[in-house]
């Protein structure tokens, strides 16, 4: 029997049971109400037991709802944390290849200014030496032509 029938018992028990006239008074059969009353004790216990368990397990179901909050908070944390570090690495990586880009950029127009001025100076240093060859040649010709 729970707890509820037993006090719906003896609500039922005490409305049905004869009344002193001029009295807002009841009589009731002593042995039927000391008997719902040892029925109510023994239901008490039981009732409280349960609901102690009950406030055990939503202590308990709370406790590990926050405990798994917390652990999926922290993994969040942890991913937006490398998420951010490899942001960070990537954009450190990216303006180190620009660094390079840029130097090996400035080397090879180096490299090209020096090349143009290296073949300039080779072509004048020809240009020079064909002159002087032309002027030799010309000046042997005209040793031959006098000769006849």
């Amino acid at each position: 029997m729970d707890l509820l029938s037993a006090l719906n018992e003896l609500e039922e028990l005490i409305e049905s049971s004869g009344k002193v006239p001029l009295t807002r008074k009841v009589m009731v059969n002593e042995d039927l109400i000391l008997d719902l009353l040892d029925r109510i004790r023994t239901t008490i216990p039981e009732e409280i037991r349960q609901a102690k368990w009950i406030i055990q397990e939503r202590e308990k179901v709370m406790n590990d709802s926050q405990k798994e909050a917390m652990r999926i908070m922290e993994s969040a944390q942890k991913q937006v944390d490398k998420q951010a570090e490899d942001s960070e690495v990537a954009r450190k990586a990216k303006v180190f290849a620009d660094e390079i880009i840029a130097k090996a950029e400035q080397v090879a127009q180096e490299m090209r200014a020096g090349a143009q001025s290296y073949a300039d100076e080779i072509l004048g240093a020809l240009q020079d030496r064909l002159g002087k060859i032309d002027s030799q040649v010309e000046q042997d010709r005209s040793e031959l032509r006098s000769m006849k």
